[in-house]
């Protein structure tokens, strides 16, 4: 790949334009007409649904199996403790920053650039490259509401900041609103039933049960009680309790498991406000996991969401920047960074048999 440093000028280029155009999840549609143009003004014809783009590689036969290269365009809200300005890409000591600079506009750019250049070459697969949007919200409108749009998927390489390390297993989600029922009451007389009392065993069975199955790579299922509503006065005794669960999910359980066994040990009424995040996981044989292997990258296990869970096919998540940098004031990227994440995914998809 003689022409790497073009492909990386122009990957710096195109992440300082995103970075000025705001993009929060729900809103990308400015970002998303502007990468369009860009990648069109390339001679590379698009397709659109929504706010997500993508690009099918020229020479595409259904006969071959085909690789999906997939981030995301929209970012979170940006934290209060901003010194810089968000939506300003500033070039200081080798780093670009802005919001969305590292999660995941330099994964986005990068493996856009890396498929501008494996499509111009032969391969054993075809390869599509998709621009998703409301990732950070895991909205209807992003990818779940393309991949029915796409050709048949044999795998897909994710691009989240991971250092540039596979994760080749990812946590999922599933949130839960429990509730406890009981009587109202006056609370100077012996009358009703307390909610709150009637919820404390579930707390307690939430805050101290262990899931027998614990993944080598995602370690065991995580439960934690993170919000708790009850009650309307001092001397009213209440008759609901309600909390939220946030359930993080290893590859050795559906959601939909975690919950019947939940619903099994639990007094309270349980709902879950959806099972569609699901833990995925790719296995360590497959061919571009052990390709990334032998050029010294160390698989390990993510437990941070992306949009690998509402994928039915084989994943896993790899880019450059650091995953502690993301939703954070001041967030950014290193131009080497960018530089290294072209060669990487170039060097481990170039040639490769799936």
């Amino acid at each position: 790949m003689s022409h790497m440093p073009d492909y990386t000028h122009q990957a710096i280029s195109l992440l300082e334009s995103l970075i000025s155009i705001p993009s929060v999840s729900r809103e990308e549609k400015q970002a998303a007409d502007f990468l369009q143009a860009y990648i069109e003004d390339k001679g590379i014809v698009t397709h659109r649904s929504g706010n997500n783009i993508w690009c099918i590689s020229p020479n595409y036969q259904s006969s071959k199996p085909t690789i999906l290269l997939n981030s995301h365009i929209d970012t979170v809200k940006p934290v209060s403790g901003w010194v810089r300005h968000p939506f300003t890409p500033t070039l200081e000591d080798n780093r670009i920053y802005g919001l969305g600079s590292n999660d995941a506009g330099a994964s986005l750019v990068s493996l856009l650039q890396t498929y501008r250049y494996l499509s111009t070459t032969s391969q054993k697969y075809n390869l599509i490259f998709l621009a998703s949007c409301e990732e950070e919200v895991s909205g209807k409108n992003g990818i779940e509401s393309v991949l029915s749009q796409l050709p048949p998927i044999t795998m897909a390489l994710v691009g989240e900041p991971t250092d540039m390390q596979p994760a080749i297993a990812e946590k999922g989600l599933m949130v839960l609103d429990v509730i406890a029922h009981g009587k109202a009451g006056h609370a100077a007389r012996n009358e009703g039933v307390n909610a709150i009392y009637q919820a404390i065993d579930d707390l307690c069975w939430f805050r101290d049960y262990r899931f027998e199955k614990v993944s080598s790579l995602l370690g065991a299922v995580k439960m934690t009680v993170t919000v708790m509503q009850a009650g309307t006065q001092h001397n009213v005794i209440p008759d609901q309790c309600t909390f939220l669960v946030d359930v993080r999910s290893n590859e050795c359980y559906s959601n939909e498991e975690l919950y019947q066994e939940i619903c099994k040990h639990v007094k309270s009424e349980v709902k879950a406000h959806s099972f569609r995040l699901n833990s995925s996981h790719i296995d360590l044989q497959n061919p571009f996991v052990q390709r990334a292997i032998e050029c010294g990258k160390v698989p390990f296990g993510s437990p941070t969401l992306s949009d690998q869970a509402l994928m039915n096919f084989p994943s896993l998540k790899m880019g450059p920047g650091s995953s502690s940098r993301s939703h954070s004031a001041d967030e950014y990227i290193y131009i080497d960074e960018i530089d290294e994440a072209i060669k990487t995914y170039t060097q481990l998809l170039d040639g490769l048999e799936i």
